[in-house]
């Protein structure tokens, strides 16, 4: 009897496995076997889809790193390609972009799917339960009978049969040439050593270009509008293209002329700075000591200390100067540069009012006598109006005067007296008197 139920157990077992499962038996892989690699207690499922399972069926076992970390629980279709689920052990930390490829453990061994980190992107996230592997992450490799099939197609009609044509083109080509063709690997040598020894300047060349292309990268929208701003510009260019090339062609006939210029005055010039070397030398010479006196003359006939007498307040000086400038002027004349002061000739009877405007000098004795003299006076201001007279000086100092009346027969020159006393003293050469300095805070003395 015990033997009876000895033999009857596994059936037994059979029989209880049916009718706990139902109705529905799909064949053996129904069937509960012992030595699953993980507990449904303790582990997660996922899917993942691929173009092509091969051999991969139920019970295959999934591992990470060749290590087996679960196993495929289901392998269905979906539309054109498979789906495999599969149950993997807690604790297996895999990032939610992971890949899957079905392999083989040996050439003849059996078919298992691996999971595995991504080699073409940076991991992210974690891989839980229920999360789908997509089919552009899974793959397979290639078969035994795919790789036997591409190696007999090699060898019967392939690239095989074309390397020996390869090989007797070749010979044919170097045959008769081995010394040129000799020379020619020694200069490809020579090329790529060069090339080798340069080829940090060449990285850094293309790192330059690299930059240029990113500033012009960053600067198109600019340089767009420059190639858009250049079209007009170049039509403009097109339309005086004769006129530009008339100036060219002067240009350049001014350059040839300007050359023969400098050719022909070259020695003139020369000798012109020569002269120059001296002055600029004693210039260089007088140093610090020409800006004093060029000082002193802004403030000739006085001292410059003279602007220091007055602190505070004002004294009631009158100075009138009157300046020669006939010795400035030159002696010859045109119409365009008429003389103001013209040199009178010795024989020519002059009257006070010609000899006035010969002098050129409102306080000459000629003009004097002129300003005591009413009728003189009247003269003197119906000549200065004449266009020719003008710019005479002492038409400038006659004319704004009023014109001569009954109540005022002669107009009052303010000063006259003593500035014709000072031009007097500038003409004798005489020093000035010497002026105490009380007369000038006090306000005394002229």
């Amino acid at each position: 009897m015990i033997r009876r139920l000895t033999r009857l157990g596994p059936a037994l077992v059979a029989s209880a496995a049916l009718l706990l499962s139902g109705c529905e038996f799909e064949g053996a892989y129904d069937l509960p076997l012992p030595g699953s690699p993980v507990n449904e207690g303790n582990s997660y499922t996922i899917t993942a889809e691929f173009a092509d399972v091969i051999n991969v069926v139920p019970r295959s076992v999934v591992m990470v790193n060749d290590v087996t970390v679960g196993e495929v629980i289901e392998v269905d279709r979906v539309g054109w390609h498979a789906e495999i689920i599969m149950r993997v052990a807690d604790g297996t930390e895999l990032p939610d972009n992971a890949v899957a490829d079905i392999r083989q453990s040996s050439l003849l061994g059996e078919k298992y799917v691996a999971l595995e980190s991504p080699t073409t992107e940076d991991p992210v996230g974690v891989l839980e339960d229920g999360d789908d592997i997509p089919l552009s992450s899974t793959g397979r490799n290639p078969e035994v009978e795919e790789v036997l099939g591409a190696l007999s197609f090699l060898l019967s009609g392939g690239g095989v049969g074309q390397l020996g044509t390869i090989t007797q083109e070749l010979n044919n080509v170097m045959s008769g040439r081995t010394e040129r063709l000799r020379h020619l690997l020694g200069s490809l040598e020579s090329v790529i050593g060069t090339i080798d020894s340069q080829r940090a300047e060449i990285i850094s060349a293309l790192e330059s270009m690299n930059g240029l292309t990113k500033t012009l990268n960053a600067e198109k929208e600019t340089i767009g509008e420059a190639l858009d701003v250049m079209g007009p510009a170049i039509d403009v260019l097109a339309r005086q293209h004769d006129e530009l090339i008339a100036m060219l062609g002067a240009l350049n006939r001014l350059g040839k002329v300007g050359t023969r210029v400098i050719g022909a005055s070259k020695d003139d010039l020369i000798a012109t700075l020569a002269n120059l070397k001296p002055v600029l030398t004693k210039l260089h010479e007088v140093g610090d000591k020409l800006a004093p006196g060029l000082d002193m003359m802004v403030s000739f006939p006085f001292p410059k200390e003279a602007a220091n007498v007055v602190k505070g307040d004002y004294a009631n000086a009158s100075i009138r100067a009157g300046i020669n400038l006939e010795i400035f002027l030159p002696e010859d004349g045109d119409d365009d540069n008429p003389i103001p002061i013209p040199i009178p000739d010795p024989g020519e009877v002059l009257t006070a009012v010609q000899k006035c405007l010969k002098s050129g000098d409102i306080t000459s004795k000629a003009c004097e006598k002129v300003f005591t003299d009413a009728d003189q006076y009247k003269k003197l201001k119906k000549a200065c109006k004449k266009k020719k007279n003008k710019d005479n000086p002492v038409c400038q100092v006659v004319n704004p005067l009023p014109d001569p009346d009954d109540d005022n027969p002669l107009p009052e020159l303010p000063g006259l007296p003593g500035l014709l006393r000072f031009n007097d003293a500038l003409r004798s050469g005489a020093p000035s008197p010497s002026y105490a300095g009380t007369g000038l805070y006090a306000g005394g003395g002229a």
